[in-house]
C-alpha cells in the first residue's frame, strides 16, 4: 500500500533522513488500480500486481549484492567502506559533520588491527556484568565506613563546626551522585560527543568518529551502542580522583558509587532505546521517540538520554511536532 500520507505525519513527520533509511526496503512501484485490494505479499504485506515482478527481481539483487546495506552507494560515498572509516574520515574536512549525520544501516570497521577492533566492540551486558558488582562492592564499603561514625563534613575547614555524616544519609549520597551523572551525562554528549570538529583538523575530527561520530553514522551496531570496559575504566578513574580531592574519601567515595549506578542505568537504557520495544504510552517509549529524532533529525538538540529533564534549563528540548486540524 501507499504510505506518503503516513510518512508525513501526523503522528509524526518522517525526516529526509528516515526516507533514506527506508530505500532499502524498496521492492517497486504500484501501478494505477492496485492502490485499494492489493494482494497478499509472501510477507504478509500488501503488494500490488505490478510490484510482484520487481519483488522477484529484487529479492535476487538481495542474495546477489547484498541489498540490505543500500543506504550506502558504496561507489560513491565519501569513504571506502572495504577499509577501516578511523584513519580516513580526517581527510573529509568540510564535508564531514553533513556526512557523520546521514545514518546508515551497516557495520563499522574502525581499526586494522583485529585486536584494537575487538577491544573497541562491547555486548550490552558486559557493561552490566563488569560493573555492577563494582556498584554493589564500593556501596557495601561506603555504607560501612559511614557506620563507624567518623566522616564529618568541612572538617578539613573547621572542627568545631563540622557536621557528621550518619549511615542513614548513605541512601541520598548514593542519588545524589545518580543526578551528579544525569547533568553530567547531558554535558558530556552535548559538548564532548556532539562538538563541531573543525575542518581543517584531522585529528580532532577523527577523535570526533572515534568518540560519538561512529554511532551517529552506524546508530544500530549493536556491537557499539555501550562503553567498552577498557577505555570506560580511565575515565571513571579520573571522576574518581576528582571527587576524592573534593570531599572527604567515604563521601566521594559514596557520591562515586552513585554515580557509576547512574551510569550502568544509561548503558543499559541507551541500549534498550536503540533495540528494544517499549509499550506505547510509556516513559521508555517517549525516551526512545526522542532520542530517535536526535539521530535522524535533530542531531544539535535532545542530548538527554536515559532523562530530558537537562534539556529543558539549557533550552535543547526537541520541539513537539504540530499539525493543523482538517477541515
Amino acid at each position: 500500500t501507499d504510505v506518503s500520507a503516513a510518512l508525513d505525519g501526523p503522528p509524526h513527520r518522517h525526516s529526509a533522513n528516515a526516507r533514506r533509511w527506508l530505500e532499502q526496503y524498496y521492492v517497486g512501484e504500484i501501478e494505477p488500480g492496485d492502490e485499494q485490494v492489493p494482494p497478499r505479499g509472501p510477507t504478509g504485506t500488501g503488494v500490488g500486481t505490478g510490484c510482484r515482478e520487481t519483488r522477484r527481481h529484487t529479492q535476487s539483487l538481495w542474495e546477489e549484492t547484498d541489498l540490505c546495506y543500500r543506504t550506502v552507494d558504496v561507489e560513491k560515498d565519501l569513504v571506502d567502506w572495504q577499509k577501516p572509516l578511523l584513519w580516513q574520515v580526517g581527510y573529509l574536512g568540510e564535508k564531514y559533520d553533513e556526512w557523520v549525520h546521514q545514518p546508515v544501516d551497516r557495520p563499522i570497521r574502525l581499526f586494522h588491527s583485529d585486536f584494537l577492533e575487538f577491544l573497541s566492540k562491547t555486548a550490552w551486558y558486559v557493561v552490566f556484568m563488569v560493573w555492577t558488582p563494582v556498584v554493589l562492592y564500593l556501596s557495601w564499603v561506603s555504607y560501612t565506613s559511614l557506620a563507624q561514625g567518623n566522616t564529618r563534613l568541612f572538617s578539613s575547614f573547621t572542627t568545631e563546626y563540622s557536621i557528621p555524616v550518619h549511615k542513614y544519609y548513605f541512601p541520598f549520597i548514593f542519588l545524589l551522585g545518580m543526578i551528579l551523572w544525569s547533568l553530567l551525562e547531558y554535558l558530556i554528549h552535548r559538548f564532548v560527543f556532539h562538538m563541531k570538529p573543525p575542518a581543517s583538523n584531522y585529528y580532532l575530527i577523527t577523535l570526533h568518529f572515534l568518540l560519538h561520530g561512529q554511532h551517529h553514522k552506524s546508530p544500530f551496531d549493536s556491537s557499539r551502542l555501550v562503553f567498552p570496559p577498557v577505555p570506560a575504566s580511565l575515565v571513571i578513574g579520573f571522576f574518581y580522583g576528582v571527587l576524592r580531592l573534593l570531599l572527604p574519601e567515604v563521601l566521594g567515595l559514596s557520591v562515586f558509587v552513585g554515580g557509576l549506578c547512574g551510569y550502568v542505568i544509561y548503558d543499559m537504557m541507551h541500549y534498550y532505546l536503540h533495540y528494544g520495544s517499549p509499550r506505547k504510552g510509556t516513559y521508555l517509549y517517549g525516551l526512545k521517540a526522542y532520542h530517535v529524532k536526535h539521530h535522524f533529525e535533530h542531531q544539535k538538540s535532545g542530548f538527554g538520554i536515559s532523562t530530558r529533564f537537562w534539556d529543558y534549563p539549557f533550552r535543547t528540548l526537541i520541539p513537539e511536532e504540530t499539525f493543523k486540524k482538517e477541515d
